[in-house]
């Protein structure tokens, strides 16, 4: 099986003793269809036990091992290694606090996921005992793509929103309240738009499109922002404009 020698440049930072991070150079030996995290592993393995990241599936599905890659927001373990040459720079996100080498701090991305209520709230009419309330494929492939988010929190790494206005909600909160305000059975639409739709929500996003750009899973949160804010700007008119009389 084919091998070849891989220089890796990774971010050390271990705060209990560094004053600031630096980079280490590592060379291991890899296999021509290995991926970024097959390396980290290696290295972990064989070279330096000390070095932290973190990882759980390996299938680009629990997101957990983000990183920047040669300065881009990739999934280690989707990212392999025959897609470069020379040095790979390999970095915490951006955007993130680090916490231990290529390990971030992601307590702001949980309190504004919480804030949005990403869970089925429902209506009155559809108490879950009173279930179950099947949907047509219609209704489902109105939230189907948004629902494939996998918190790997990419998009906040590439959002530069995110990186100017910290209390922005960023693209996955607010996609992910969109996906449950776009479910027929749902009845939390009004406390979620409290917080998408004031200041620090939708109204932050310039549609710059990388959050889209770097998604592995091809979620699209800038056509879901984007949507959000039509939807925002439909209330504001029936709540403004309309006869009292005709508001729904």
């Amino acid at each position: 099986m084919k091998e070849r020698l891989v220089q890796i440049e990774i971010l050390r930072y271990n705060p209990e003793q560094d004053t600031e991070p630096y980079f280490q150079l590592y060379e291991v030996l890899c296999k021509e269809e290995w991926v970024v995290l097959d390396a980290l592993n290696a290295i972990k393995e064989t070279a330096d036990p000390t070095l932290s990241y973190r990882w759980s599936c390996h299938m680009a599905v629990c997101g957990s091992c983000g990183m920047m890659i040669n300065g881009e927001p990739k999934l280690s373990c989707h990212a392999f290694l025959r897609s470069y040459e020379g040095v790979i720079r390999v970095e915490p996100l951006v955007n993130f606090p680090i916490e231990r080498d290529l390990v971030t701090v992601a307590d702001d991305f949980l309190k504004k996921l919480k804030r949005v209520k990403p869970y089925l709230i429902p209506k009155e009419s559809e108490k879950i005992e009173k279930g179950p309330f099947p949907q047509t494929p219609a209704q489902l492939m109105k939230y189907r793509q948004f629902s494939m988010c996998i918190n790997c929190m990419l998009c906040y790494a590439a959002c530069p929103q995110y990186a100017l206005q910290p209390k922005f909600l960023g693209p996955a909160a607010i996609t992910l309240a969109h996906r449950y305000n776009q479910d027929s059975r749902d009845g939390g639409r009004a406390q979620r738009q409290e917080e998408i739709a004031s200041d620090e929500g939708v109204w932050e996003c310039s549609f710059v499109g990388a959050c889209s750009e770097v998604c592995p899973k091809a979620v699209d949160p800038a056509a879901a922002l984007q949507q959000v804010k039509v939807a925002s700007t439909l209330d504001w008119f029936k709540e403004h404009l309309l006869p009292q009389g005709e508001k729904t």
